[in-house]
């Protein structure tokens, strides 16, 4: 296990975010004051595409460090990038940050300094909308990530591994899913195999199992399978989720099961940590 290749414009890597977008995405999330999952999900990937789109700005402009896929999976397969990007694969983070769908004014509320909070309006771009139609097919979702992850290795032998994030929140519908998820992790740069994290989004009020290192406490047959497809975090993941008072050990999977909106952010911030920037 490597992990440890310098992230450069000469030798980028690459993000693939696999997102849900069957009818049950209509469900309020659990703990979430009734906020539907498509709605929560969206706003975490716009959130952190925004977030990225700073952390590899410099002064000539956003460096492209990382290019990044979107891709929907329910009533249809393919990308869920809106307005300039719409129907994009893997977009280099550049025009990524140029090009947002719209970007929204919304509401937030911030310390005022004296104990309290105030409203003020925020800017937030727009990439993906929540959409939530048809069923679950998760294979075909995973196959299109491999196809993505093979190509992208081939280009760039050297890479910092391409890191897939799976967030879904119910059985695939198109077969077992754990020989694609295998499949994706087959593909290996001369810096380790690619990364598999799975994020399993609920609308029950349970704790969510965040990072386990085993599946014991885990409820059913499909939580395990999730589990049993994700990667280990590999050491640099592992470090940075200890820094944020997390559990782990060396046999920690990207993996999270009854992910609330603190949860799913968490994972989206420790699954998309890489190494240096150059």
């Amino acid at each position: 296990m490597s992990y440890a290749a310098e992230i450069s414009r000469a030798n980028p890597s690459c993000f693939v975010f696999l997102v849900d977008q069957s009818a049950s995405m209509t469900d309020p999330i659990g703990g979430g004051g009734g906020q539907r999952k498509a709605d929560v999900v969206a706003d975490a990937i716009n959130r952190l595409l925004a977030e990225l789109s700073v952390k590899c700005a410099k002064e000539e402009g956003v460096r492209d460090y990382f290019h990044i896929a979107v891709i929907g999976y329910g009533y249809t397969v393919g990308s869920a990038f809106t307005g300039p990007l719409a129907g994009r694969d893997l977009v280099p983070l550049s025009q990524v940050a140029e090009k947002p769908a719209r970007v929204e004014k919304r509401i937030k509320k911030v310390p005022d300094g004296a104990g309290g909070l105030v409203e003020t309006t925020t800017r937030f771009p727009v990439w993906v909308d929540p959409v939530a139609n048809g069923a679950t097919p998760m294979c075909r979702a995973l196959a299109r990530a491999e196809t993505l992850v093979s190509e992208w290795v081939a280009r760039h032998p050297d890479c910092f591994p391409p890191i897939v994030l799976n967030l879904t929140d119910g059985e695939s519908t198109d077969g077992d899913p754990v020989g694609p998820a295998w499949a994706v992790q087959t593909h290996v740069s001369a810096d380790g195999a690619a990364l598999l994290f799975n994020l399993h989004v609920s609308a029950a009020n349970a704790v969510p199992v965040t990072f386990p290192e085993t599946d014991a406490a885990l409820p059913d047959a499909y939580a395990r399978t999730l589990f049993g497809m994700s990667s280990l975090l590999p050491p640099h993941m592992r470090f940075y989720a200890l820094q944020q008072g997390m559990t782990v050990g060396d046999t920690t999977r990207g993996f999270v099961y009854n992910a609330d909106i603190t949860s799913l952010v968490q994972f989206l911030d420790i699954g998309t940590r890489a190494t240096d920037l150059r």
